[in-house]
């Protein structure tokens, strides 16, 4: 890199966010960060501003803000708070590439503003692509904006398919965990408690997505991303269930010669290819060593017990406004469950019952999809209720 990249962080605070900081500290003067931005965490992001010394930070929840405002009033840090901030915030023009790690839906709207005016983005929000992946592809495609994989598994294809875009895939082979009820029947998963669930056997992630990992709508979710990603139709997507998570996903080529990328789980490997894209900058991070792992295994995943996969699957294939309401209905029964309202098996129950109750749209427009979203998270909750 011979130019240092000036960085929007979208959820610094989380899990991606603050491994990213990691990466960037550890790059000394190849980066420059520009804008950070928390949810609710106000003192983690006043330490990470005070540090890293942005143009700006936004706090999302506006009664953060008087706290942040006062507790950077002596630097020339400016503080936003509020929604309208988030998305705007992006559109600055000393602005390079913005990193996106906000969790779920709360993704979409800032990664598209960034785009509209022109942003790369660092890709850590799935859902993002799932819920509006055609209207966000597209608007990439128009304004000449990069999208960078940032998900261990779409970053692992990305990485296999350098100097292969001319080549045609047969297929890719996503790769999963099987989170901590890998090999589970229906009987043992009906009690399973949420600090269970919460037990990922390799990775360091935030709550909803380590219940989504155990629930493997984290993979469903990641099955519809790679489709936007990289534009393949449902029946060159597979899945397989490797436990070690040492191959993060495979691509299959048309002469049937397979490339895998392999490591072990550190999610700053990812967050640094996406963020130094063409380069490689040299890390200190741990090496992958074969005599650790003297056996690397696989497996079909468990559709049958573990449906969300099988319910991705199906949104992928319907297209339209499906996966909006996947979407929105598994984030709504996530948040019951880790609040103890509803059991691990009934997420995926009620998140069909959603699919079957809300109006589809064969071409949604985003709008639609706001308000797709909206009623979707309406009904589910109604559901739970019941």
């Amino acid at each position: 890199m011979s130019e240092k990249r000036r960085v929007a962080i979208l959820g610094s605070t989380g899990s991606i966010g603050t491994q990213a900081l990691d990466v960037i500290k550890s790059q000394e003067g190849k980066f420059e960060v520009e804008v950070l931005t928390a949810q609710n965490n106000a003192t983690l992001l006043i330490h990470q501003a005070l540090e890293f010394q942005p143009n700006a930070v936004v706090i999302g929840n506006e009664l953060h803000y008087t706290l942040v405002k006062e507790a950077l009033a002596h630097s020339p840090i400016k503080v936003y708070a509020g929604d309208k901030a988030l998305a705007s915030v992006v559109e600055m023009d000393s602005i390079d590439i913005v990193l996106t790690a906000l969790v779920g839906y709360a993704g979409l709207l800032p990664t598209m503003r960034a785009i509209s005016s022109g942003k790369n983005i660092a890709l850590a929000n799935k859902e993002t692509l799932v819920v509006a992946g055609e209207l966000v592809t597209g608007l990439a495609r128009e304004k000449g904006s990069n999208i960078y994989p940032v998900d261990s598994e779409h970053s692992a294809i990305f990485q296999c398919l350098v100097g292969e875009f001319h080549n045609p895939i047969e297929k890719i082979i996503l790769t999963a965990s099987g989170g901590p009820f890998r090999g589970k029947d229906r009987n043992f998963l009906q009690n399973v408690t949420k600090a269970q669930a919460l037990k990922h056997p390799n990775w360091d992630m935030g709550a909803k997505i380590t219940i989504d990992s155990a629930s493997m709508m984290n993979k469903g979710l990641e099955v519809i991303e790679a489709k936007w990603l990289f534009g393949l139709e449902k029946d060159k997507i597979d899945v397989v269930v490797h436990p070690q998570s040492i191959i993060h996903s495979l691509v299959q080529f048309e002469d049937g010669s397979i490339k895998a990328q392999l490591g072990l789980p550190d999610m700053r490997i990812p967050i640094q290819f996406a963020l130094t894209y063409p380069d490689r900058l040299k890390a200190d991070f741990p090496r992958f060593n074969f005599g650790n792992y003297p056996s690397l295994n696989f497996e079909a995943p468990d559709m049958e017990t573990f449906r969300n996969l099988s319910l991705a699957y199906m949104a992928l294939e319907k297209g339209g406004n499906t996966a909006c309401i996947l979407n929105a209905a598994n984030e709504v029964v996530v948040d019951a469950f880790l609040k103890e309202k509803v059991g691990f098996l009934e997420m995926s129950e009620i998140i069909e019952q959603s699919l079957q109750k809300i109006g589809f749209i064969k071409s949604p427009s985003l709008e639609d999809l706001v308000a797709t979203d909206e009623e979707t998270r309406k009904k589910t909750k109604e559901l739970i209720r019941k």
